[in-house]
């Protein structure tokens, strides 16, 4: 790596605001807030709205849609459509 191209990284945590967790890992962001951490440091404080702990995809909440269904009931409700035209 070059020298002093690269951002300095340093322990950050970040706040997930919707599922009420907080992390502590190392981030090149920038904050003026800050919080105590268990260890009893300081450290910058981030607030985002979702993360992985709030976030539908990794909670496995997602809902699954049926769209094989959802083709079946149209082709039931309004029939084929004509062929493509070429």
């Amino acid at each position: 790596m070059k020298p002093r191209i690269h951002p300095e990284s340093r322990p950050v945590v970040f706040r997930d605001r919707a599922a009420d967790i907080a992390f502590l890992t190392r981030s090149t962001a920038h904050s003026s807030k800050t919080i105590e951490w268990e260890d009893g440091g300081t450290y910058p404080l981030i607030d985002v709205e979702i993360s992985s702990a709030s976030h539908p995809f990794y909670t496995g909440t997602s809902r699954v849609l049926d769209t094989a269904g959802r083709v079946e009931r149209f082709e039931r409700r309004y029939g084929r459509t004509a062929s493509p035209r070429h």
